[in-house]
């Protein structure tokens, strides 16, 4: 079985006939590079693919031939995914290799960052019912997850229930012992993550072990954080299998190592990729990641990605190629309540995770350490007396937090309240924190600062009240979920949709010098996370789900399953909010809040395959070279019918119409019974824009049956507003939905000119 190569070697070993042998002479530097005195960087090397007569024994040997021959230079070489190979070079190494006309980009390697026991009964998930039943809990698909490797001793990765993998199965398993098992079948550090070739990919960092355990956690019961958020503890898909790349160190993953493991994953058999990571805005072209992720799609390899934690900033949106599915961050109806109560009764709902048996309701002296009209983030604390005193603090934001609290103890600080500055809204965080605490909204925290400045004494304490269900709104956006549109191609709805992803409590592996200090058996430790890392994994356990049940769908067909059938209303039945608790626009989150009852029997499906993706590549104007890049084939667009974003058959539509009306014709596939019929329903503010559907009425007599429609949408009068609304296609058994986004007229820019609230 041939990996993906790690080794280097120090002389080039050609094949012994001589056709091969001409081809790499002419490869060969004709003259030796001398070593530059520049300082080598790593360097991602894109190549048109090889040719035919080059077998995958003799890929390294080809890819040697690019580099000098001074030393070993060769990192590894990628054959699934990506054509071309990682090397240490010099920059004049590199403007030689720009010569040859195999090359098609070279990229500098860079570093990206890191991007449930409620979160299934909130998403519907229950045992002996409903999905759940219907999928077998996700048996027999693979779910390959990239990310900081896993703790293999975890019980959430017990194979209880789950069978033996699919033959298919063709990767390997480097954790010794009991590690490896029917749920943990594939499992290998990659590149700079591995010490050496066979090296356990073993969690150092926490990350890995909790988004695996989110996506194909097996049940544990009793799994708790500091005694909060009790119950069974499982992944979406219980009894899906995982193989584990290790690619990323603690906090930050290199590119080499990322495309690494997406070549390992898909030459391995996985059915899903899941990749906690944020990927950046680059152009298609350029971007290694949607590359690599387009191959995966050709093989009928499900991608799901973070959206990314840089929100709520517009057009902040990470890997929003549309042949993956981008995945927003929202939260649940559960709060570890921590209630801050002020000297004159006023009381405000928070969080914490820190929840003391001993809390009184003593009021203590209350404090704001602000200077100079600064908002007191808790950072200088030196010239103030904090001791035996609530501190009120402003929060960081996504990191950060629990550090504040650590400076006020040091400090002699007595508790903290920890407040939201505006952008972060009602989006709270339940910490681990280290002494009495409580995370409020600004909304909170500024009644609580006026309080403070209208006071001469002022007062306050902490009541901790535990975990709380049905808190309300729910579910809303979280702040730091990053929004649409994205820059590479702006026409396209993005982020696709919304999972869990705010205090997710799921496995964890704590990092070796705190394992000490840790209150409970580093064995099943649990920890509670948030970030688009932990809604993306959900997402991934769902089209595992799908996956068990439709084992011939294809990505775009789970991926319009999962939009169509997503919640646009919170459980109150009002519009999802997003963390100022205003209606969330779907460039915040998408097409909605994932459905996963509702996503294995969608009723009909936006299908879409590789030729319509080169198409819309064409018509996105990446031109000949740019289409070739990314499609791993040579693409002329002047052979190809070009289509426009608007008229990609995606699942969800965006117009932008200025004084003329304009049509986009979409295709839909009946999944539900054979004989059925749906009729259009339009919901947009008619004052505004009239939007047509024809025909209205859609009959199928056949299962796989295709039918097409036209949307003609046409804007009203003088308004120059944006506007959101709905396309449902409604049959007996079915509501089928697509989000429909006008943005503002004669808007410069989708991301700034669209005059709906993010």
């Amino acid at each position: 079985m041939h990996h993906v190569s790690l080794s280097t070697m120090n002389t080039i070993k050609l094949v012994n006939h001589f056709p091969l042998l001409i081809f790499f002479l002419f490869f060969i530097f004709t003259t030796t590079i001398a070593s530059s005195s520049s300082e080598k960087e790593t360097y991602i090397v894109h190549l048109r693919s090889p040719p035919p007569d080059i077998g995958l024994l003799n890929i390294d040997d080809w890819h040697r031939s690019f580099l000098p021959q001074d030393e070993p230079r060769l990192i590894c070489s990628y054959t699934e995914v990506f054509s071309g190979f990682a090397a240490k070079l010099t920059e004049e190494e590199v403007s030689i290799i720009q010569q040859k006309d195999a090359l098609i980009r070279v990229y500098r390697d860079r570093l990206l960052p890191l991007a449930t026991t409620h979160s299934p009964e909130f998403l519907g998930l229950r045992v002996g019912n409903g999905f759940w039943n219907v999928s077998g809990l996700g048996k027999g698909v693979i779910i390959g997850v990239l990310d900081t490797g896993l703790l293999p001793t975890h019980p959430s990765f017990g194979d209880d229930g789950v069978p033996p993998p699919p033959r298919r199965w063709k990767g390997v398993c480097y954790f010794g012992g009991a590690g490896c098992n029917n749920k943990i079948i594939g499992a290998r550090a990659i590149g700079s993550a591995a010490a050496n070739a066979t090296a356990p990919p073993v969690d150092d960092a926490g990350h890995g072990t909790h988004t695996a355990s989110t996506a194909a956690g097996n049940f544990v019961a009793d799994a708790s954080v500091r005694g909060n958020a009790n119950g069974t503890a499982a992944g979406i898909a219980p009894h899906a299998h995982l193989a584990i790349y290790k690619v990323c160190s603690r906090s930050r993953c290199s590119m080499v190592d990322i495309l690494a493991g997406l070549d390992a994953a898909v030459k391995d058999g996985v059915d899903v990729v899941s990749l906690s990571l944020g990927g950046g805005s680059a152009p298609f072209e350029y971007d290694p990641i949607a590359i690599a992720a387009f191959k995966a799609m050709e093989k009928g390899i499900f991608v799901s990605c973070a959206a990314g934690n840089e929100g709520p900033a517009p057009s902040s949106v990470s890997n929003a190629a549309p042949w993956v599915l981008t995945v927003a961050a929202g939260t649940m109806d559960r709060a570890i309540r921590a209630k801050v109560r002020l000297g004159d009764g006023r009381e405000f709902d928070g969080e914490s995770l820190f929840q003391s048996p001993n809390s009184t309701s003593t009021l203590l002296p209350l404090i704001y350490p602000a200077t100079n009209n600064t908002p007191a983030d808790c950072s200088f604390l030196d010239n103030f007396d904090i001791e035996g005193k609530i501190v009120l603090c402003q929060s960081p934001g996504l990191t950060g937090r629990i550090d504040a609290g650590i400076g006020v103890l040091a400090f002699g600080g007595a508790g903290m309240i920890l407040m939201n500055p505006k952008p972060d809204g009602y989006t709270t965080f339940a910490d681990a924190h280290v002494l009495p605490a409580s995370h409020v909204s600004y909304a909170a925290g500024s009644e609580i600062i006026s309080y403070v400045n209208s006071t001469s004494a002022p007062t306050a304490t902490i009541a901790f009240e535990g975990t709380v269900l049905g808190s309300s709104p729910a579910p809303t956006v979280a702040f730091f979920s990053s929004r649409g549109p994205g820059k590479a191609s702006p026409g396209i709805i993005k982020p696709d949709v919304t999972g869990p992803g705010m205090n997710i409590l799921a496995a964890w592996a704590a990092p070796a010098e705190t394992r000490s200090t840790m209150a409970v058996s580093t064995e099943r430790a649990f920890n509670m996370v948030s970030g688009t890392s932990m809604s993306t994994p959900h997402l991934s356990g769902v089209a595992a789900l799908i996956k068990s049940v439709h084992p011939h769908w294809s990505p775009a067909a789970i991926k319009s399953a999962i939009m169509t059938t997503s919640d646009f209303v919170d459980h109150s039945g009002e519009p999802i909010k997003n963390e100022q608790y205003q209606k969330a626009s779907f460039f915040a989150m998408g097409a909605g809040y994932v459905n996963p009852s509702r996503a294995v029997d969608p009723g009909l499906v936006y299908d879409l395959g590789v030729n319509d993706y080169i198409a819309y590549l064409c018509g996105l104007g990446l031109g000949d070279a740019g289409v070739s890049a990314v499609a791993h084939r040579n693409i002329r667009c002047s052979t190809i019918r070009n289509v426009t974003e608007a008229e990609l058959n995606y699942p969800s539509i965006l117009v932008n119409p200025q004084d003329k009306p304009i049509t986009v014709k979409r295709t839909v596939t009946n999944v539900g019974k054979a004989s059925s019929t749906y009729v259009a329903a339009v919901e947009v503010p008619e004052e505004v824009v009239v939007v047509r559907v024809r025909p209205r009425i859609l009959h199928f007599s056949k299962a796989n049956e295709k039918k097409s429609f036209a949307v003609t949408v046409q804007r009203k009068g003088g308004s120059k507003n944006g506007v959101e609304g709905n396309l449902k296609w409604v049959s007996g058994e079915h509501v089928v939905r697509s989000p429909i986004l006008i943005p503002a007229k004669s808007s410069a820019s989708f991301a700034t000119a669209f005059a709906v609230n993010s």
